[in-house]
C-alpha cells in the first residue's frame, strides 16, 4: 500500500517533479528525441519491455517502430493481427527476422518492406513458392536472405518461375539460404535460372538437393545458338561458402565443386543415402584427393547421415586422408562423419598436418583410438572445439591429452561410452570451457563433483543424458558449494535414477537455468513441476518467477493432470518451449495450448528448439535475453499509445495503470 501511495504522490499535479524531489533526472522526464535515440539502440523485445513501465515510454515506442532499423522476433510466432501493431511501414527498416508459423500469404504486404537488406523467414509452412517471387519483386536491395520450410504443408511442386523471379529481382544478394527441398524443382529449368544469380553471392546453402542437380548446376554450359566452344561463365564466380544436403556425396560432385568454385573457403556436404550407394554414387580415396584444388579451403565438413540407413563411407581409407592432408595444411576446421575405414594413421595425420586447426569434429570414428592424441605436444595446441561422438575405442587417456589445449571451449564426447571420471578430472582444469556434452558416457557422481570450481566455473551448458551410472545425487554433485552458478543449460534426460529430489535441490538453491531437459526419466513427476513453477529468482531488488525458457518432460513417468495445472499461467512466465507426451493427456495438452498460445508444445518426442532443417551436429548457444514482457505487449488488444495532447485529461487513469502495473510486478 505504501508503494501505491508513493506512486500516486509522484503523479499528483500539485507535487513537485520527481527530479526536484530526488535531485536526480529520471528517464521518463527526458525529451522524446533523447528517448527515441536510446530506444533505437534496443531490440524489439527490450522496447516492448520498457513500454510497460510508463505512458511516456509507450508513446515514444509508437514512433520508434516507424523507423527502427532492426526488427528481430524469432522466439515468438506472432499472428498477423498482432504483428501489424509492431511491424509498421518503415522506410528505415534494414533487417527483419521472423518465425512465420502463424503467418500465411496474406501477410506478405506487411513483412516484405522495400528497404530490407537482411531478411530471415523461418517455418514458412503456410506459404507457397510465391513468397520467393514476391521477395524478388519487393526487396530489390536485399543482401542476405534465409527462408525455411516453404510450402512444406502444401504437398505440391514449386514453380521454378518463383525462384527465377527471386534471382532476377535480388541482384545484390551476397548470402542465400534456402532451407527446403529444392529437388522438387524441375531439373533442366533449375540449372538454367541460376544463371541469373547475383555475381556478388558468396554464401549459398540449400536444405536438400540431389547430387545430379548439383552437377548440372555447376557444369560448364554452351550458350544457346552458339558454337560448342562458346562456354558460358560459371554461375557462382565468387562463392566462398557452400553448404548442401544431398542424396549421395560422389567423386563426380566433389570434383566439379572443387574445380569450379575457385574462391571456396568453406565446404559443407551432408548426404543421407536410403540404400548403400554404388561405386558411381559414392566417395572414394580418389574423390578426397580432388578436394581443395585451388588451395583456399579452410573449413571442410563431410557427413554421412544414418537417418534412413546405417551407411558409411566404406570406400575411403587412410590413403585418401593422407592425400587430402597434403592439400589441406591450412585447414582450420574439419568435420568427418561416417568414415569407418579410417584408422589412427589417417586421423593423426590430419591433426598434425593442419597446424591452424581449431575445430575437430569426428562422428562414428569406429577405428579411432587413444593413439591419435598420444603426442599432442607435437601439435600447435590450438584446438578450441573438439567433438568425438560415437568413438567407442577412446578412453580417458585421450581426454588427458586433449586437455593440454587450454583454450578449449567446447568438448563433446556423446556416446563414446569408455569416457569416465578420470577424463572429467582433467577437463575440470580447462579455464575457458563453456560446453560439455557427456551423453552415454561412463561418468559417475564422483566424476561430476570434479567440475565444482566455485566462482571460477565458466561452464554454461552440460549434458549427461543417458549416463546410466549416475544416481539421484548427480545434481548436487554438480552444484554443491555454490559451484557452476553460470550454468544455463542442463540435460538430465534418460537417467533412470533421477528423482524429484534432484529437481527440489535445483529449486531450493535457485539455480538460474534457462534450458532444463528431463525426458524419459521414469521417477520425475508432479513434485518436480510444482517445485520449478514455485521457484523465484532474484534480480537486484526484484523477485520474479522461474527463468526457464525450455522445459522437456516428455515421457516422464510421474507426470499427471496435476502437473498441467502448474504449467499454465502465471507459472513459468518466460517458458517458450515445452516437451510433454500427449498420448495420455490429449485434452490437457489442448487446454494448455489455449492458455499459452505462444508456447511451442512438442508432443511427439521432438527435441526442443529445433526443426527438421536444423544442423543436428552443431552446438547452439542460446541467447538468454528476457522477453517475458513481449508476450504481454502482443496480448494487449487495447491501444494504449495515445497522443500527448490527451495527457492532462488522463492523469488519473495513468495513476491507476501504474498502480496496477506495480501490483503485477
Amino acid at each position: 500500500m505504501a508503494e501505491s501511495s508513493n506512486r500516486r504522490h509522484k503523479f499528483n499535479h500539485n507535487s513537485p517533479p520527481a527530479d526536484e524531489i530526488t535531485g536526480e533526472m529520471t528517464l521518463d522526464r527526458l525529451s522524446s528525441e533523447v528517448l527515441a535515440t536510446i530506444m533505437t539502440k534496443l531490440d524489439v523485445s527490450s522496447i516492448c519491455a520498457i513500454t510497460l513501465t510508463c505512458k511516456s515510454f509507450r508513446i515514444c515506442a509508437q514512433d520508434i517502430f516507424k523507423f527502427i532499423p532492426n526488427f528481430h522476433l524469432l522466439e515468438i510466432a506472432a499472428p498477423i493481427d498482432r504483428l501489424r501493431r509492431l511491424l509498421l511501414p518503415n522506410a528505415s527498416l534494414r533487417s527483419l527476422k521472423l518465425d512465420c508459423r502463424r503467418l500465411n500469404e496474406s501477410s506478405i504486404d506487411c513483412i516484405l518492406q522495400p528497404g530490407l537488406v537482411e531478411l530471415t523467414l523461418r517455418n514458412c509452412y503456410k506459404f507457397s513458392g510465391k513468397l520467393l517471387s514476391e521477395v524478388g519483386a519487393r526487396c530489390k536491395d536485399l543482401r542476405s536472405l534465409y527462408v525455411s520450410s516453404v510450402a512444406d504443408n502444401r504437398a505440391h511442386i514449386h514453380d521454378v518461375c518463383d525462384l527465377e523471379e527471386l534471382l532476377r529481382g535480388c541482384t545484390q544478394l551476397e548470402e542465400l539460404v534456402l532451407m527446403f527441398d529444392a529437388s522438387i524443382f524441375r531439373r533442366p529449368d533449375f540449372a538454367r535460372v541460376w544463371t541469373l544469380a547475383s555475381t556478388k553471392l558468396i554464401y549459398l546453402q540449400i536444405g536438400y538437393i540431389t547430387q545430379l542437380m548439383v552437377i548440372e548446376l555447376l557444369s560448364p554450359t554452351v550458350a544457346p545458338n552458339q558454337s560448342p566452344n562458346h562456354i558460358l561463365p560459371h554461375v557462382f564466380p565468387n562463392i566462398h561458402k557452400l553448404c548442401l544436403s544431398v542424396d549421395y556425396i560422389s567423386n563426380t560432385m566433389v570434383n566439379i565443386i572443387s574445380n569450379t568454385l575457385i574462391h571456396l573457403t568453406h565446404l559443407d556436404l551432408r548426404d543421407q543415402p536410403v540404400i548403400e550407394p554404388g561405386l558411381a554414387f559414392d566417395l572414394t580415396d580418389e574423390g578426397l584427393q580432388l578436394i581443395n584444388q585451388h588451395g583456399r579451403l579452410k573449413h571442410l565438413s563431410l557427413i554421412r547421415s544414418q537417418e534412413f540407413n546405417p551407411t558409411f563411407f566404406r570406400r575411403v581409407t587412410d590413403q585418401g586422408i593422407l592425400f587430402m592432408a597434403d592439400r589441406c595444411t591450412n585447414m582450420e576446421s574439419i568435420c568427418l562423419a561416417g568414415f569407418c575405414q579410417v584408422t589412427d594413421t589417417g586421423f593423426k595425420t590430419l591433426l598434425h598436418a593442419c597446424t591452424n586447426l581449431y575445430k575437430l569434429n569426428i562422428f562414428n570414428g569406429t577405428r579411432m583410438t587413444d593413439l591419435v592424441f598420444h603426442d599432442m605436444y607435437a601439435t600447435s595446441l590450438a584446438l578450441t572445439f573438439v567433438s568425438l561422438r560415437c568413438c567407442n575405442l577412446l578412453t580417458n587417456s585421450a581426454v588427458l591429452q586433449l586437455a593440454l589445449n587450454m583454450d578449449l571451449t567446447v568438448l563433446d564426447f556423446r556416446d563414446s561410452r569408455n569416457i569416465g571420471d578420470k577424463a572429467l578430472q582433467a577437463v575440470s582444469k580447462l579455464p575457458k570451457l563453456r560446453t560439455l556434452l557427456l551423453d552415454g558416457t561412463d561418468v559417475t557422481d564422483l566424476g561430476l563433483s570434479y567440475l565444482q570450481r566455485g566462482a571460477e566455473s565458466s561452464l554454461v551448458k552440460l549434458s549427461i543424458r543417458g549416463c546410466k551410472r549416475l544416481t539421484c545425487k548427480c545434481v548436487s554433485s554438480i552444484f554443491n558449494g555454490g559451484s557452476n552458478r553460470e550454468l544455463r543449460e542442463l540435460d538430465l534426460s534418460n537417467l533412470p535414477n533421477l528423482t524429484n529430489g534432484g529437481v527440489l535441490f535445483l529449486a531450493k538453491n535457485r539455480i538460474p537455468l534457462v534450458d532444463l531437459r528431463m525426458r524419459q526419466c521414469p521417477l520425475i513427476g508432479d513434485t518436480s513441476v510444482m517445485a520449478l513453477a514455485s521457484m523465484t529468482m532474484a534480480d537486484g531488488d526484484r523477485w520474479h518467477g522461474s527463468s526457464l525458457r525450455s522445459l522437456d518432460l516428455y515421457n516422464c513417468g510421474g507426470i499427471s493432470k496435476l502437473a498441467f495445472q502448474w504449467l499454465k499461467k502465471p507459472y513459468f512466465p518466460g517458458l517458450r518451449w515445452l516437451g510433454v507426451a500427449a498420448s495420455l493427456h490429449h485434452e490437457l495438452v489442448d487446454s494448455l495450448a489455449i492458455n499459452r498460445p505462444f508456447l511451442n508444445l512438442m508432443t511427439r518426442g521432438e527435441e526442443l528448439g529445433t526443426d527438421k532443417w536444423d544442423n543436428l551436429d552443431d552446438i547452439y548457444m542460446h541467447d538468454y535475453e528476457e522477453v517475458d514482457e513481449l508476450e504481454q505487449w502482443i496480448f494487449q488488444e487495447d491501444e494504449n499509445m495515445t497522443d500527448d495532447d490527451d495527457d492532462d485529461n488522463d492523469n488519473d487513469n495513468d495513476v491507476d495503470d501504474d498502480v496496477e502495473a506495480g501490483n503485477e510486478e
